[in-house]
């Protein structure tokens, strides 16, 4: 191959990929996020089926999601923990609602 089909030919193969990229379908963060998908049915639809107050519904999505949406986290593991750690807080806040306690104790 001569400088100019070699020049032609990269050319080629970095236009197939870029668009390559391009057309590989996205994930649907909005009507199926990935970190929710996995799941036969998604947190937000057991939830509203059944009628869960809301503090019980962000319980579950958090620990439903834990360590799956790594969003600004450096690690999975990072993650993780933060979402445990919401599920706790809301568990805490019931917990303090109950007992007659301002619920950010």
């Amino acid at each position: 191959m001569t400088a100019k089909q070699v020049s032609r030919r990269e050319s080629y193969e970095a236009t197939m990929k870029r668009m390559s990229k391009q057309s590989k379908p996205k994930p649907d963060e909005i009507n199926e996020p990935t970190h929710y998908a996995r799941w036969a049915i998604e947190p937000v639809e057991m939830i509203m089926q059944n009628g869960l107050d809301f503090w019980r519904g962000n319980i579950i999505k958090y620990v439903m999601r834990a360590g799956y949406k790594q969003g600004s986290y450096k690690t999975t593991r990072e993650a993780e923990i933060a979402d445990l750690n919401k599920a706790a807080r809301y568990i805490e806040m019931r917990i303090n609602q109950l007992q007659g306690k301002d619920i950010t104790e």
